[in-house]
């Protein structure tokens, strides 16, 4: 009787855990499929670090993509933004391409949860997709996983200079000081932002921030950004060994553990 025939995968975001683990893994299982849930709405550092990682692997990465994207969808539920409760975003965009990607085949999904998280990320409803995650089995802890992305010589995103995560550019995870370096780094995107904030043929106000629309928060900016200063001075005075980038991932990760359980690995 012939051994049952798994198939491998292994979803990446453009991230530092899902990059690390697809280098731990990459010898170790020659068959493994990567995916990338591409809902059109990236960050443009994200699409340029998907593509080095696809040269560095020496494997396609399946771009993976909703029959209909976000804005079918935004008007499809009436122009209600994607919120921490309603995250219909993750489901037409990520769950759903990735569970059709798949298919019925008996399949592996390689997650990248590290050993000191207390989460357990997306796991499919499919009985037919196995969830496995390697760096809890081993015991790796985010120390290691910048270490396997710097020795490969990819090193982190350029998005990481002023965002803890990937995800989409209006993401409404985000803290309010990566809105503010939305606004200063991609200028376009923070108005499209808006815009989707303001938009709505019914003539209700949906916001990203449940507290205050963009044009609000970003009228406090300076505010904003002093404040995050000052919890970075005092996160590298507590952790004077941690790299800049760790404490910089540290601090934002401090603000809030809310996290989108598909797009933030």
């Amino acid at each position: 009787m012939s051994e049952k025939k798994f198939r491998h995968i292994l979803g990446l975001s453009g991230g530092k855990d899902s990059t690390a683990l697809a280098l731990y893994l990459k010898n170790e299982i020659p068959d493994i499929e990567y995916f990338f849930c591409d809902t059109h709405k990236e960050l443009p550092e994200t699409y340029e670090y998907i593509d080095k990682l696809e040269i560095l692997l020496g494997k396609e990465i399946n771009r993976l993509e909703a029959q209909r994207g976000f804005d079918h969808w935004l008007d499809i539920f009436d122009g209600f933004l994607p919120n921490r409760r309603s995250r219909w975003c993750t489901k037409k965009l990520k769950i759903e391409p990735l569970e059709k990607f798949v298919g019925d085949d008996e399949t592996v999904s390689y997650i990248a949860i590290r050993a000191d998280e207390d989460r357990v990320g997306y796991i499919s409803t499919k009985p037919n997709i196995k969830p496995v995650f390697p760096f809890m089995r081993d015991g790796l802890v985010k120390k290691d996983i910048f270490r396997i992305i710097e020795e490969s010589g990819i090193g982190t995103p350029r998005y990481y200079s002023w965002r803890s995560r990937s995800g989409c550019f209006f993401c409404f995870f985000q803290r309010k000081v990566e809105w503010v370096r939305l606004y200063e780094t991609h200028r376009d995107l923070f108005e499209e932002a808006v815009k989707y904030e303001q938009e709505h043929s019914d003539g209700r106000r949906y916001y990203w921030n449940q507290e205050e629309s963009l044009t609000e928060l970003i009228e406090r900016k300076d505010k904003i950004l002093t404040d995050h200063k000052q919890i970075m001075k005092l996160k590298k005075k507590n952790h004077p060994n941690r790299p800049l980038i760790e404490v910089f991932d540290f601090a934002l990760d401090d603000e809030t553990q809310d996290f989108c359980f598909v797009c933030n690995l």
